[in-house]
């Protein structure tokens, strides 16, 4: 099987009074780029999270959105900070003794005191939500490669389907250009004999001149190597896998075959299988940027 590199997955588990969600989505990338936004206490499982993600994709430009909630009723205590407490008191005493006036200091006052009292988060259960959290990741996961792996064999169908209108193109060229040279031949012999009125024609000659422009317009290396190359192109998508790199290289060497048949041929009708060949060829290599 192969994978597109557009996809989408989400998953929710609820347990007790904690929610986690997940959101994967992804478009095409060169390598395997990672962005995740999620809440600032569960930053510490980044790493993780990460590490987690590559099991399931290698690469393409990947968003993870990680929302958690948590409805338990001690989320916060309260501490209380004697020592700060102390150190207050000891100079609103000192305050008094120094100015002479009366200490009215009570007991409400000194707790409004910064850090006297502060509002500290209960230990986090770090085990119990990266459980909670790995399987809703692995859950979304599960779902964004199956996204991933429809939307590539849409792409495998459709790039096998343009894969074997190339091979009929192939097809034509390689049978029309033995033509071209007999055409040639016939025009170049009837053009010799006009010029010397009927007189006898010197067949080495020309069978020199169409032997030079055979060579000039033959492509038949360059349809050997593009057949081979689709031919290889369809096998590499038939054993599947991650091949987005390998077909884009091949892609390359079918545009370069292309290109040259293009350079060589006077032909219009075979110019314009080679245009249309060259055409395929782009639209091919537009779908592989997708394939992971």
């Amino acid at each position: 099987m192969i994978k597109s590199m557009t996809g989408f997955g989400r998953c929710e588990i609820a347990e007790e009074n904690r929610k986690v969600t997940v959101e994967i989505k992804s478009v095409n990338h060169r390598y395997l780029d990672v962005s995740i936004k999620m809440p600032k206490k569960l930053n510490f499982f980044d790493a993780s999270i990460r590490n987690l993600l590559k099991e399931y994709m290698q690469r393409g430009k990947i968003d993870l959105f990680i929302t958690y909630e948590d409805n338990s009723e001690n989320n916060v205590t309260i501490k209380y900070h004697p020592e700060v407490a102390a150190e207050y008191l000891k100079y609103l005493n000192q305050m008094s003794e120094e100015f002479g006036i009366e200490n009215d200091v009570r007991v409400s006052l000194v707790s409004r005191y910064p850090e006297v009292f502060t509002l500290d988060d209960v230990e986090i259960d770090e085990e119990g939500i990266w459980r909670m959290l790995e399987k809703a990741i692995r859950g979304a996961c599960e779902a964004f490669v199956e996204t991933r792996i429809k939307e590539g064999e849409n792409l495998r169908t459709d790039i096998i389907a343009k894969l074997d209108h190339m091979l009929e193109v192939v097809d034509f060229i390689e049978e029309k250009c033995p033509t071209i040279i007999e055409d040639y031949r016939a025009k170049l012999t009837d053009r010799v004999r006009e010029m010397l009125d009927d007189a006898n024609i010197d067949d080495s000659r020309i069978v020199q001149e169409v032997t030079i422009f055979a060579d000039k317009i033959c492509v038949d290396e360059e349809m050997v190597r593009l057949r081979s190359h689709i031919n290889t192109m369809k096998s590499v998508l038939i054993a599947g896998g991650s091949i987005g790199r390998k077909l884009d290289f091949i892609a390359q060497e079918m545009n370069r075959e292309a290109n040259t048949t293009l350079s060589k041929v006077s032909d219009l009708e075979i110019a314009n299988r080679g245009i249309e060949l060259k055409t395929e060829i782009e639209k091919v290599r537009e779908q592989i940027q997708n394939i992971e």
